[in-house]
């Protein structure tokens, strides 16, 4: 018996009617593959401006009461640099009355309960009492106590831990007004915080403006975006729009930060539009 294989006829044959098969399979496969590919960068493109404002806004909320303030480039819909900046705060509470301390000036300060763990945990860092002022005009008149002036803040110098209460201790310092804090209430407050849009339009299809976050660079009385002496930490690339739009009293102390952020990538835009509520009650 003799064997029989394939002629070439045959496998010319095979050959073409696969590879029609195959590009009419291609041509089905196309769309949802493709399909598939822009939602996943959609999602991603969703997921970091989102994952983005929720960090501004966790910081905001933290920040120490009418300390925040926006660059005035952010006005517009879109720039290519636009930036807010806080002073956060690390923990609170309230104190004990001390008159001195509003008229020739006190030394310590001794908290209702008690708000830090170990003694001198906090030394270093700044209190401040009855912030009252941004600064955002660069005026550092008493008449507006900020702490961005230095006014209404000192530096710890120690600390003592009670389980009752604690004793913060520093070089002699008057707050303002004579009349003293209506709340008694005190903050613990770090150093700056910023977050600064540069950059901002779009190439082709791409965004070219970069987010970043500035944090503990020297406090300067005047709102000066990006900060100088640092390069902060990248947040987001890709940006193609940055709005931030800050009224400090929308309603008696409640400030309303709005916040829109677009980033572009592969032809794909995702754009988010934020409210943050600040309390500014000092």
């Amino acid at each position: 018996m003799r064997s029989r294989g394939f002629t070439l006829i045959e496998m010319i044959i095979v050959i073409t009617i696969t590879g029609i098969i195959a590009s009419i399979v291609a041509v089905f496969m196309r769309a949802p593959v493709q399909g598939y590919a822009d939602a996943a960068r959609r999602a991603h493109l969703t997921d970091t401006a989102d994952t983005t404002l929720r960090r501004i806004a966790r910081d905001v909320q933290s920040a120490l009461p009418n300390s925040l303030r926006p660059n005035a480039a952010c006005i517009a819909n879109t720039t290519t640099l636009c930036g807010i900046e806080l002073l956060p705060t690390l923990t609170g509470g309230r104190y004990r009355q001390d008159d001195a301390c509003f008229s020739t000036g006190c030394t310590t300060l001794t908290s209702l309960g008690s708000v830090i763990a170990a003694n001198d945990e906090l030394s270093g860092r700044r209190i401040a009492i009855y912030n009252l002022h941004n600064n955002d005009g660069a005026n550092c008149a008493s008449l507006n106590p900020s702490a961005w002036c230095g006014q209404n803040v000192a530096t710890i110098i120690a600390s003592t831990d009670s389980s009752n209460n604690d004793q913060f201790n520093f070089a002699s310092t008057t707050f303002a007004p004579g009349t003293g804090s209506p709340s008694r209430s005190f903050f613990i407050v770090g150093g700056p915080v910023a977050y600064v849009c540069s950059n901002v339009g779009t190439i082709g299809d791409n965004g070219t403006g970069e987010l970043r976050r500035y944090e503990n660079y020297v406090a300067a009385s005047a709102p000066t975006l990006p900060p100088a002496g640092t390069s902060g930490q990248l947040i987001a690339r890709n940006i193609s729009g940055c709005n931030i739009n800050y009224a400090p009293a929308i309603s008696g102390t409640d400030g309303l930060l709005q916040i829109y952020l677009e980033i572009t990538e592969a032809g794909e835009t995702a754009g988010l539009y934020h409210e943050v509520h600040v309390d500014n009650a000092p």
